[in-house]
C-alpha cells in the first residue's frame, strides 16, 4: 500500500521497460532520508551520479520558475551557490550508512 505523502511517478516511466528508480529522498525526524540505486554506471558512477543531479537541479528551477515566475538561470545560480556550500560545509554533517541491497 503506497503511502499517501508519496509522490506519483511522471508520466511515461511505467512504458519503459528498461527503467529504474534511481533515488528516493524522505525528510523525516528532522533529516534526510535517501535510497540510492547504486551500480547503474559502472566505472562511471560518479560521473552519472553528477548528471543526475544537475538534471534534477534543472528540474527544480523550471518547476520554480513554472510556479513564480522567477527567472531560471537565477533560481539555477542559486541552487549551485547552495548546493557547493553545503558540500563546502554541510548541515548537520551526514550520518547513517551505505546498505547493499541485493
Amino acid at each position: 500500500m503506497a503511502d499517501e505523502k508519496e509522490i506519483a511517478i511522471p508520466p511515461g516511466v511505467l512504458d519503459d521497460p528498461e527503467r529504474r528508480e534511481m533515488l528516493r529522498a524522505w525528510v523525516a525526524h528532522e533529516g534526510l532520508h535517501c535510497t540510492l540505486n547504486m551500480g547503474q554506471w559502472g566505472e562511471r558512477e560518479a560521473t552519472g551520479w553528477g548528471v543526475l543531479l544537475s538534471d534534477v537541479a534543472r528540474h527544480v528551477a523550471n518547476a520554480l520558475h513554472e510556479s513564480s515566475g522567477l527567472d531560471v538561470s537565477d533560481l539555477l545560480e542559486h541552487i549551485k551557490d547552495v548546493f557547493n556550500d553545503e558540500l563546502d560545509e554541510p548541515a548537520p554533517p551526514s550520518s547513517g550508512g551505505f546498505i547493499q541491497i541485493q
